[in-house]
């Protein structure tokens, strides 16, 4: 089986989510099953429909979460020994050469990635132009509106 990159915040997040799905979502959907077994008749009843629905949503999340931390290989961007080099878990500061705008982003697992939060995934378009690189360079990344560059202003492993 693949491993399957995470950071330590990645980890935590999923693992979060884990409990709060066998601890508080598992035991309130079935409780929602028991209370729309109470009310008769399953076969028109559109609350029992909904609570099992729900149910097989959850415990297949569960599943889901539980395969992909078995299966995690968790790094710690504080340890790693890139020689300033972009890679998985690597904050790096940008700077669009077109516009002049800087930005910062982290590269993290598919599951962490949120733009807004400055987390882009490992296999984005952008990450995958900026691993390997050095403060310095330049990386072209295939954007839906053209190509676009960004200059590496620094890496940082935080």
């Amino acid at each position: 089986m693949n491993k399957v990159p995470l950071t330590i915040n990645g980890a935590e997040m999923l693992r979060a989510e884990l409990q709060r799905l066998k601890t508080v979502d598992r035991p309130a959907v079935i409780e929602a099953i028991a209370e729309a077994r109470s009310h008769g008749d399953l076969s028109e009843n559109a609350e029992y429909d909904a609570a099992k629905e729900r149910q097989g949503f959850i415990e297949g999340r569960i599943k889901e979460v539980e395969g992909k931390l078995s299966s995690a290989q968790i790094i710690d961007p504080k340890l790693l020994d890139a020689d300033g080099r972009c890679v998985f878990g690597a904050t790096v500061d940008l700077e669009d050469l077109e516009s002049g705008d800087s930005v910062t982003y982290q590269i993290v697992g598919e599951d962490e990635a949120d733009l807004k939060c400055g987390k882009i995934s490992v296999s984005s378009p952008i990450a995958r132009a900026l691993i390997g690189k050095y403060a310095g360079d330049v990386a072209e990344v295939q954007a839906p509106g053209g190509v676009r560059e960004y200059e590496i202003l620094e890496v940082k492993y935080i």
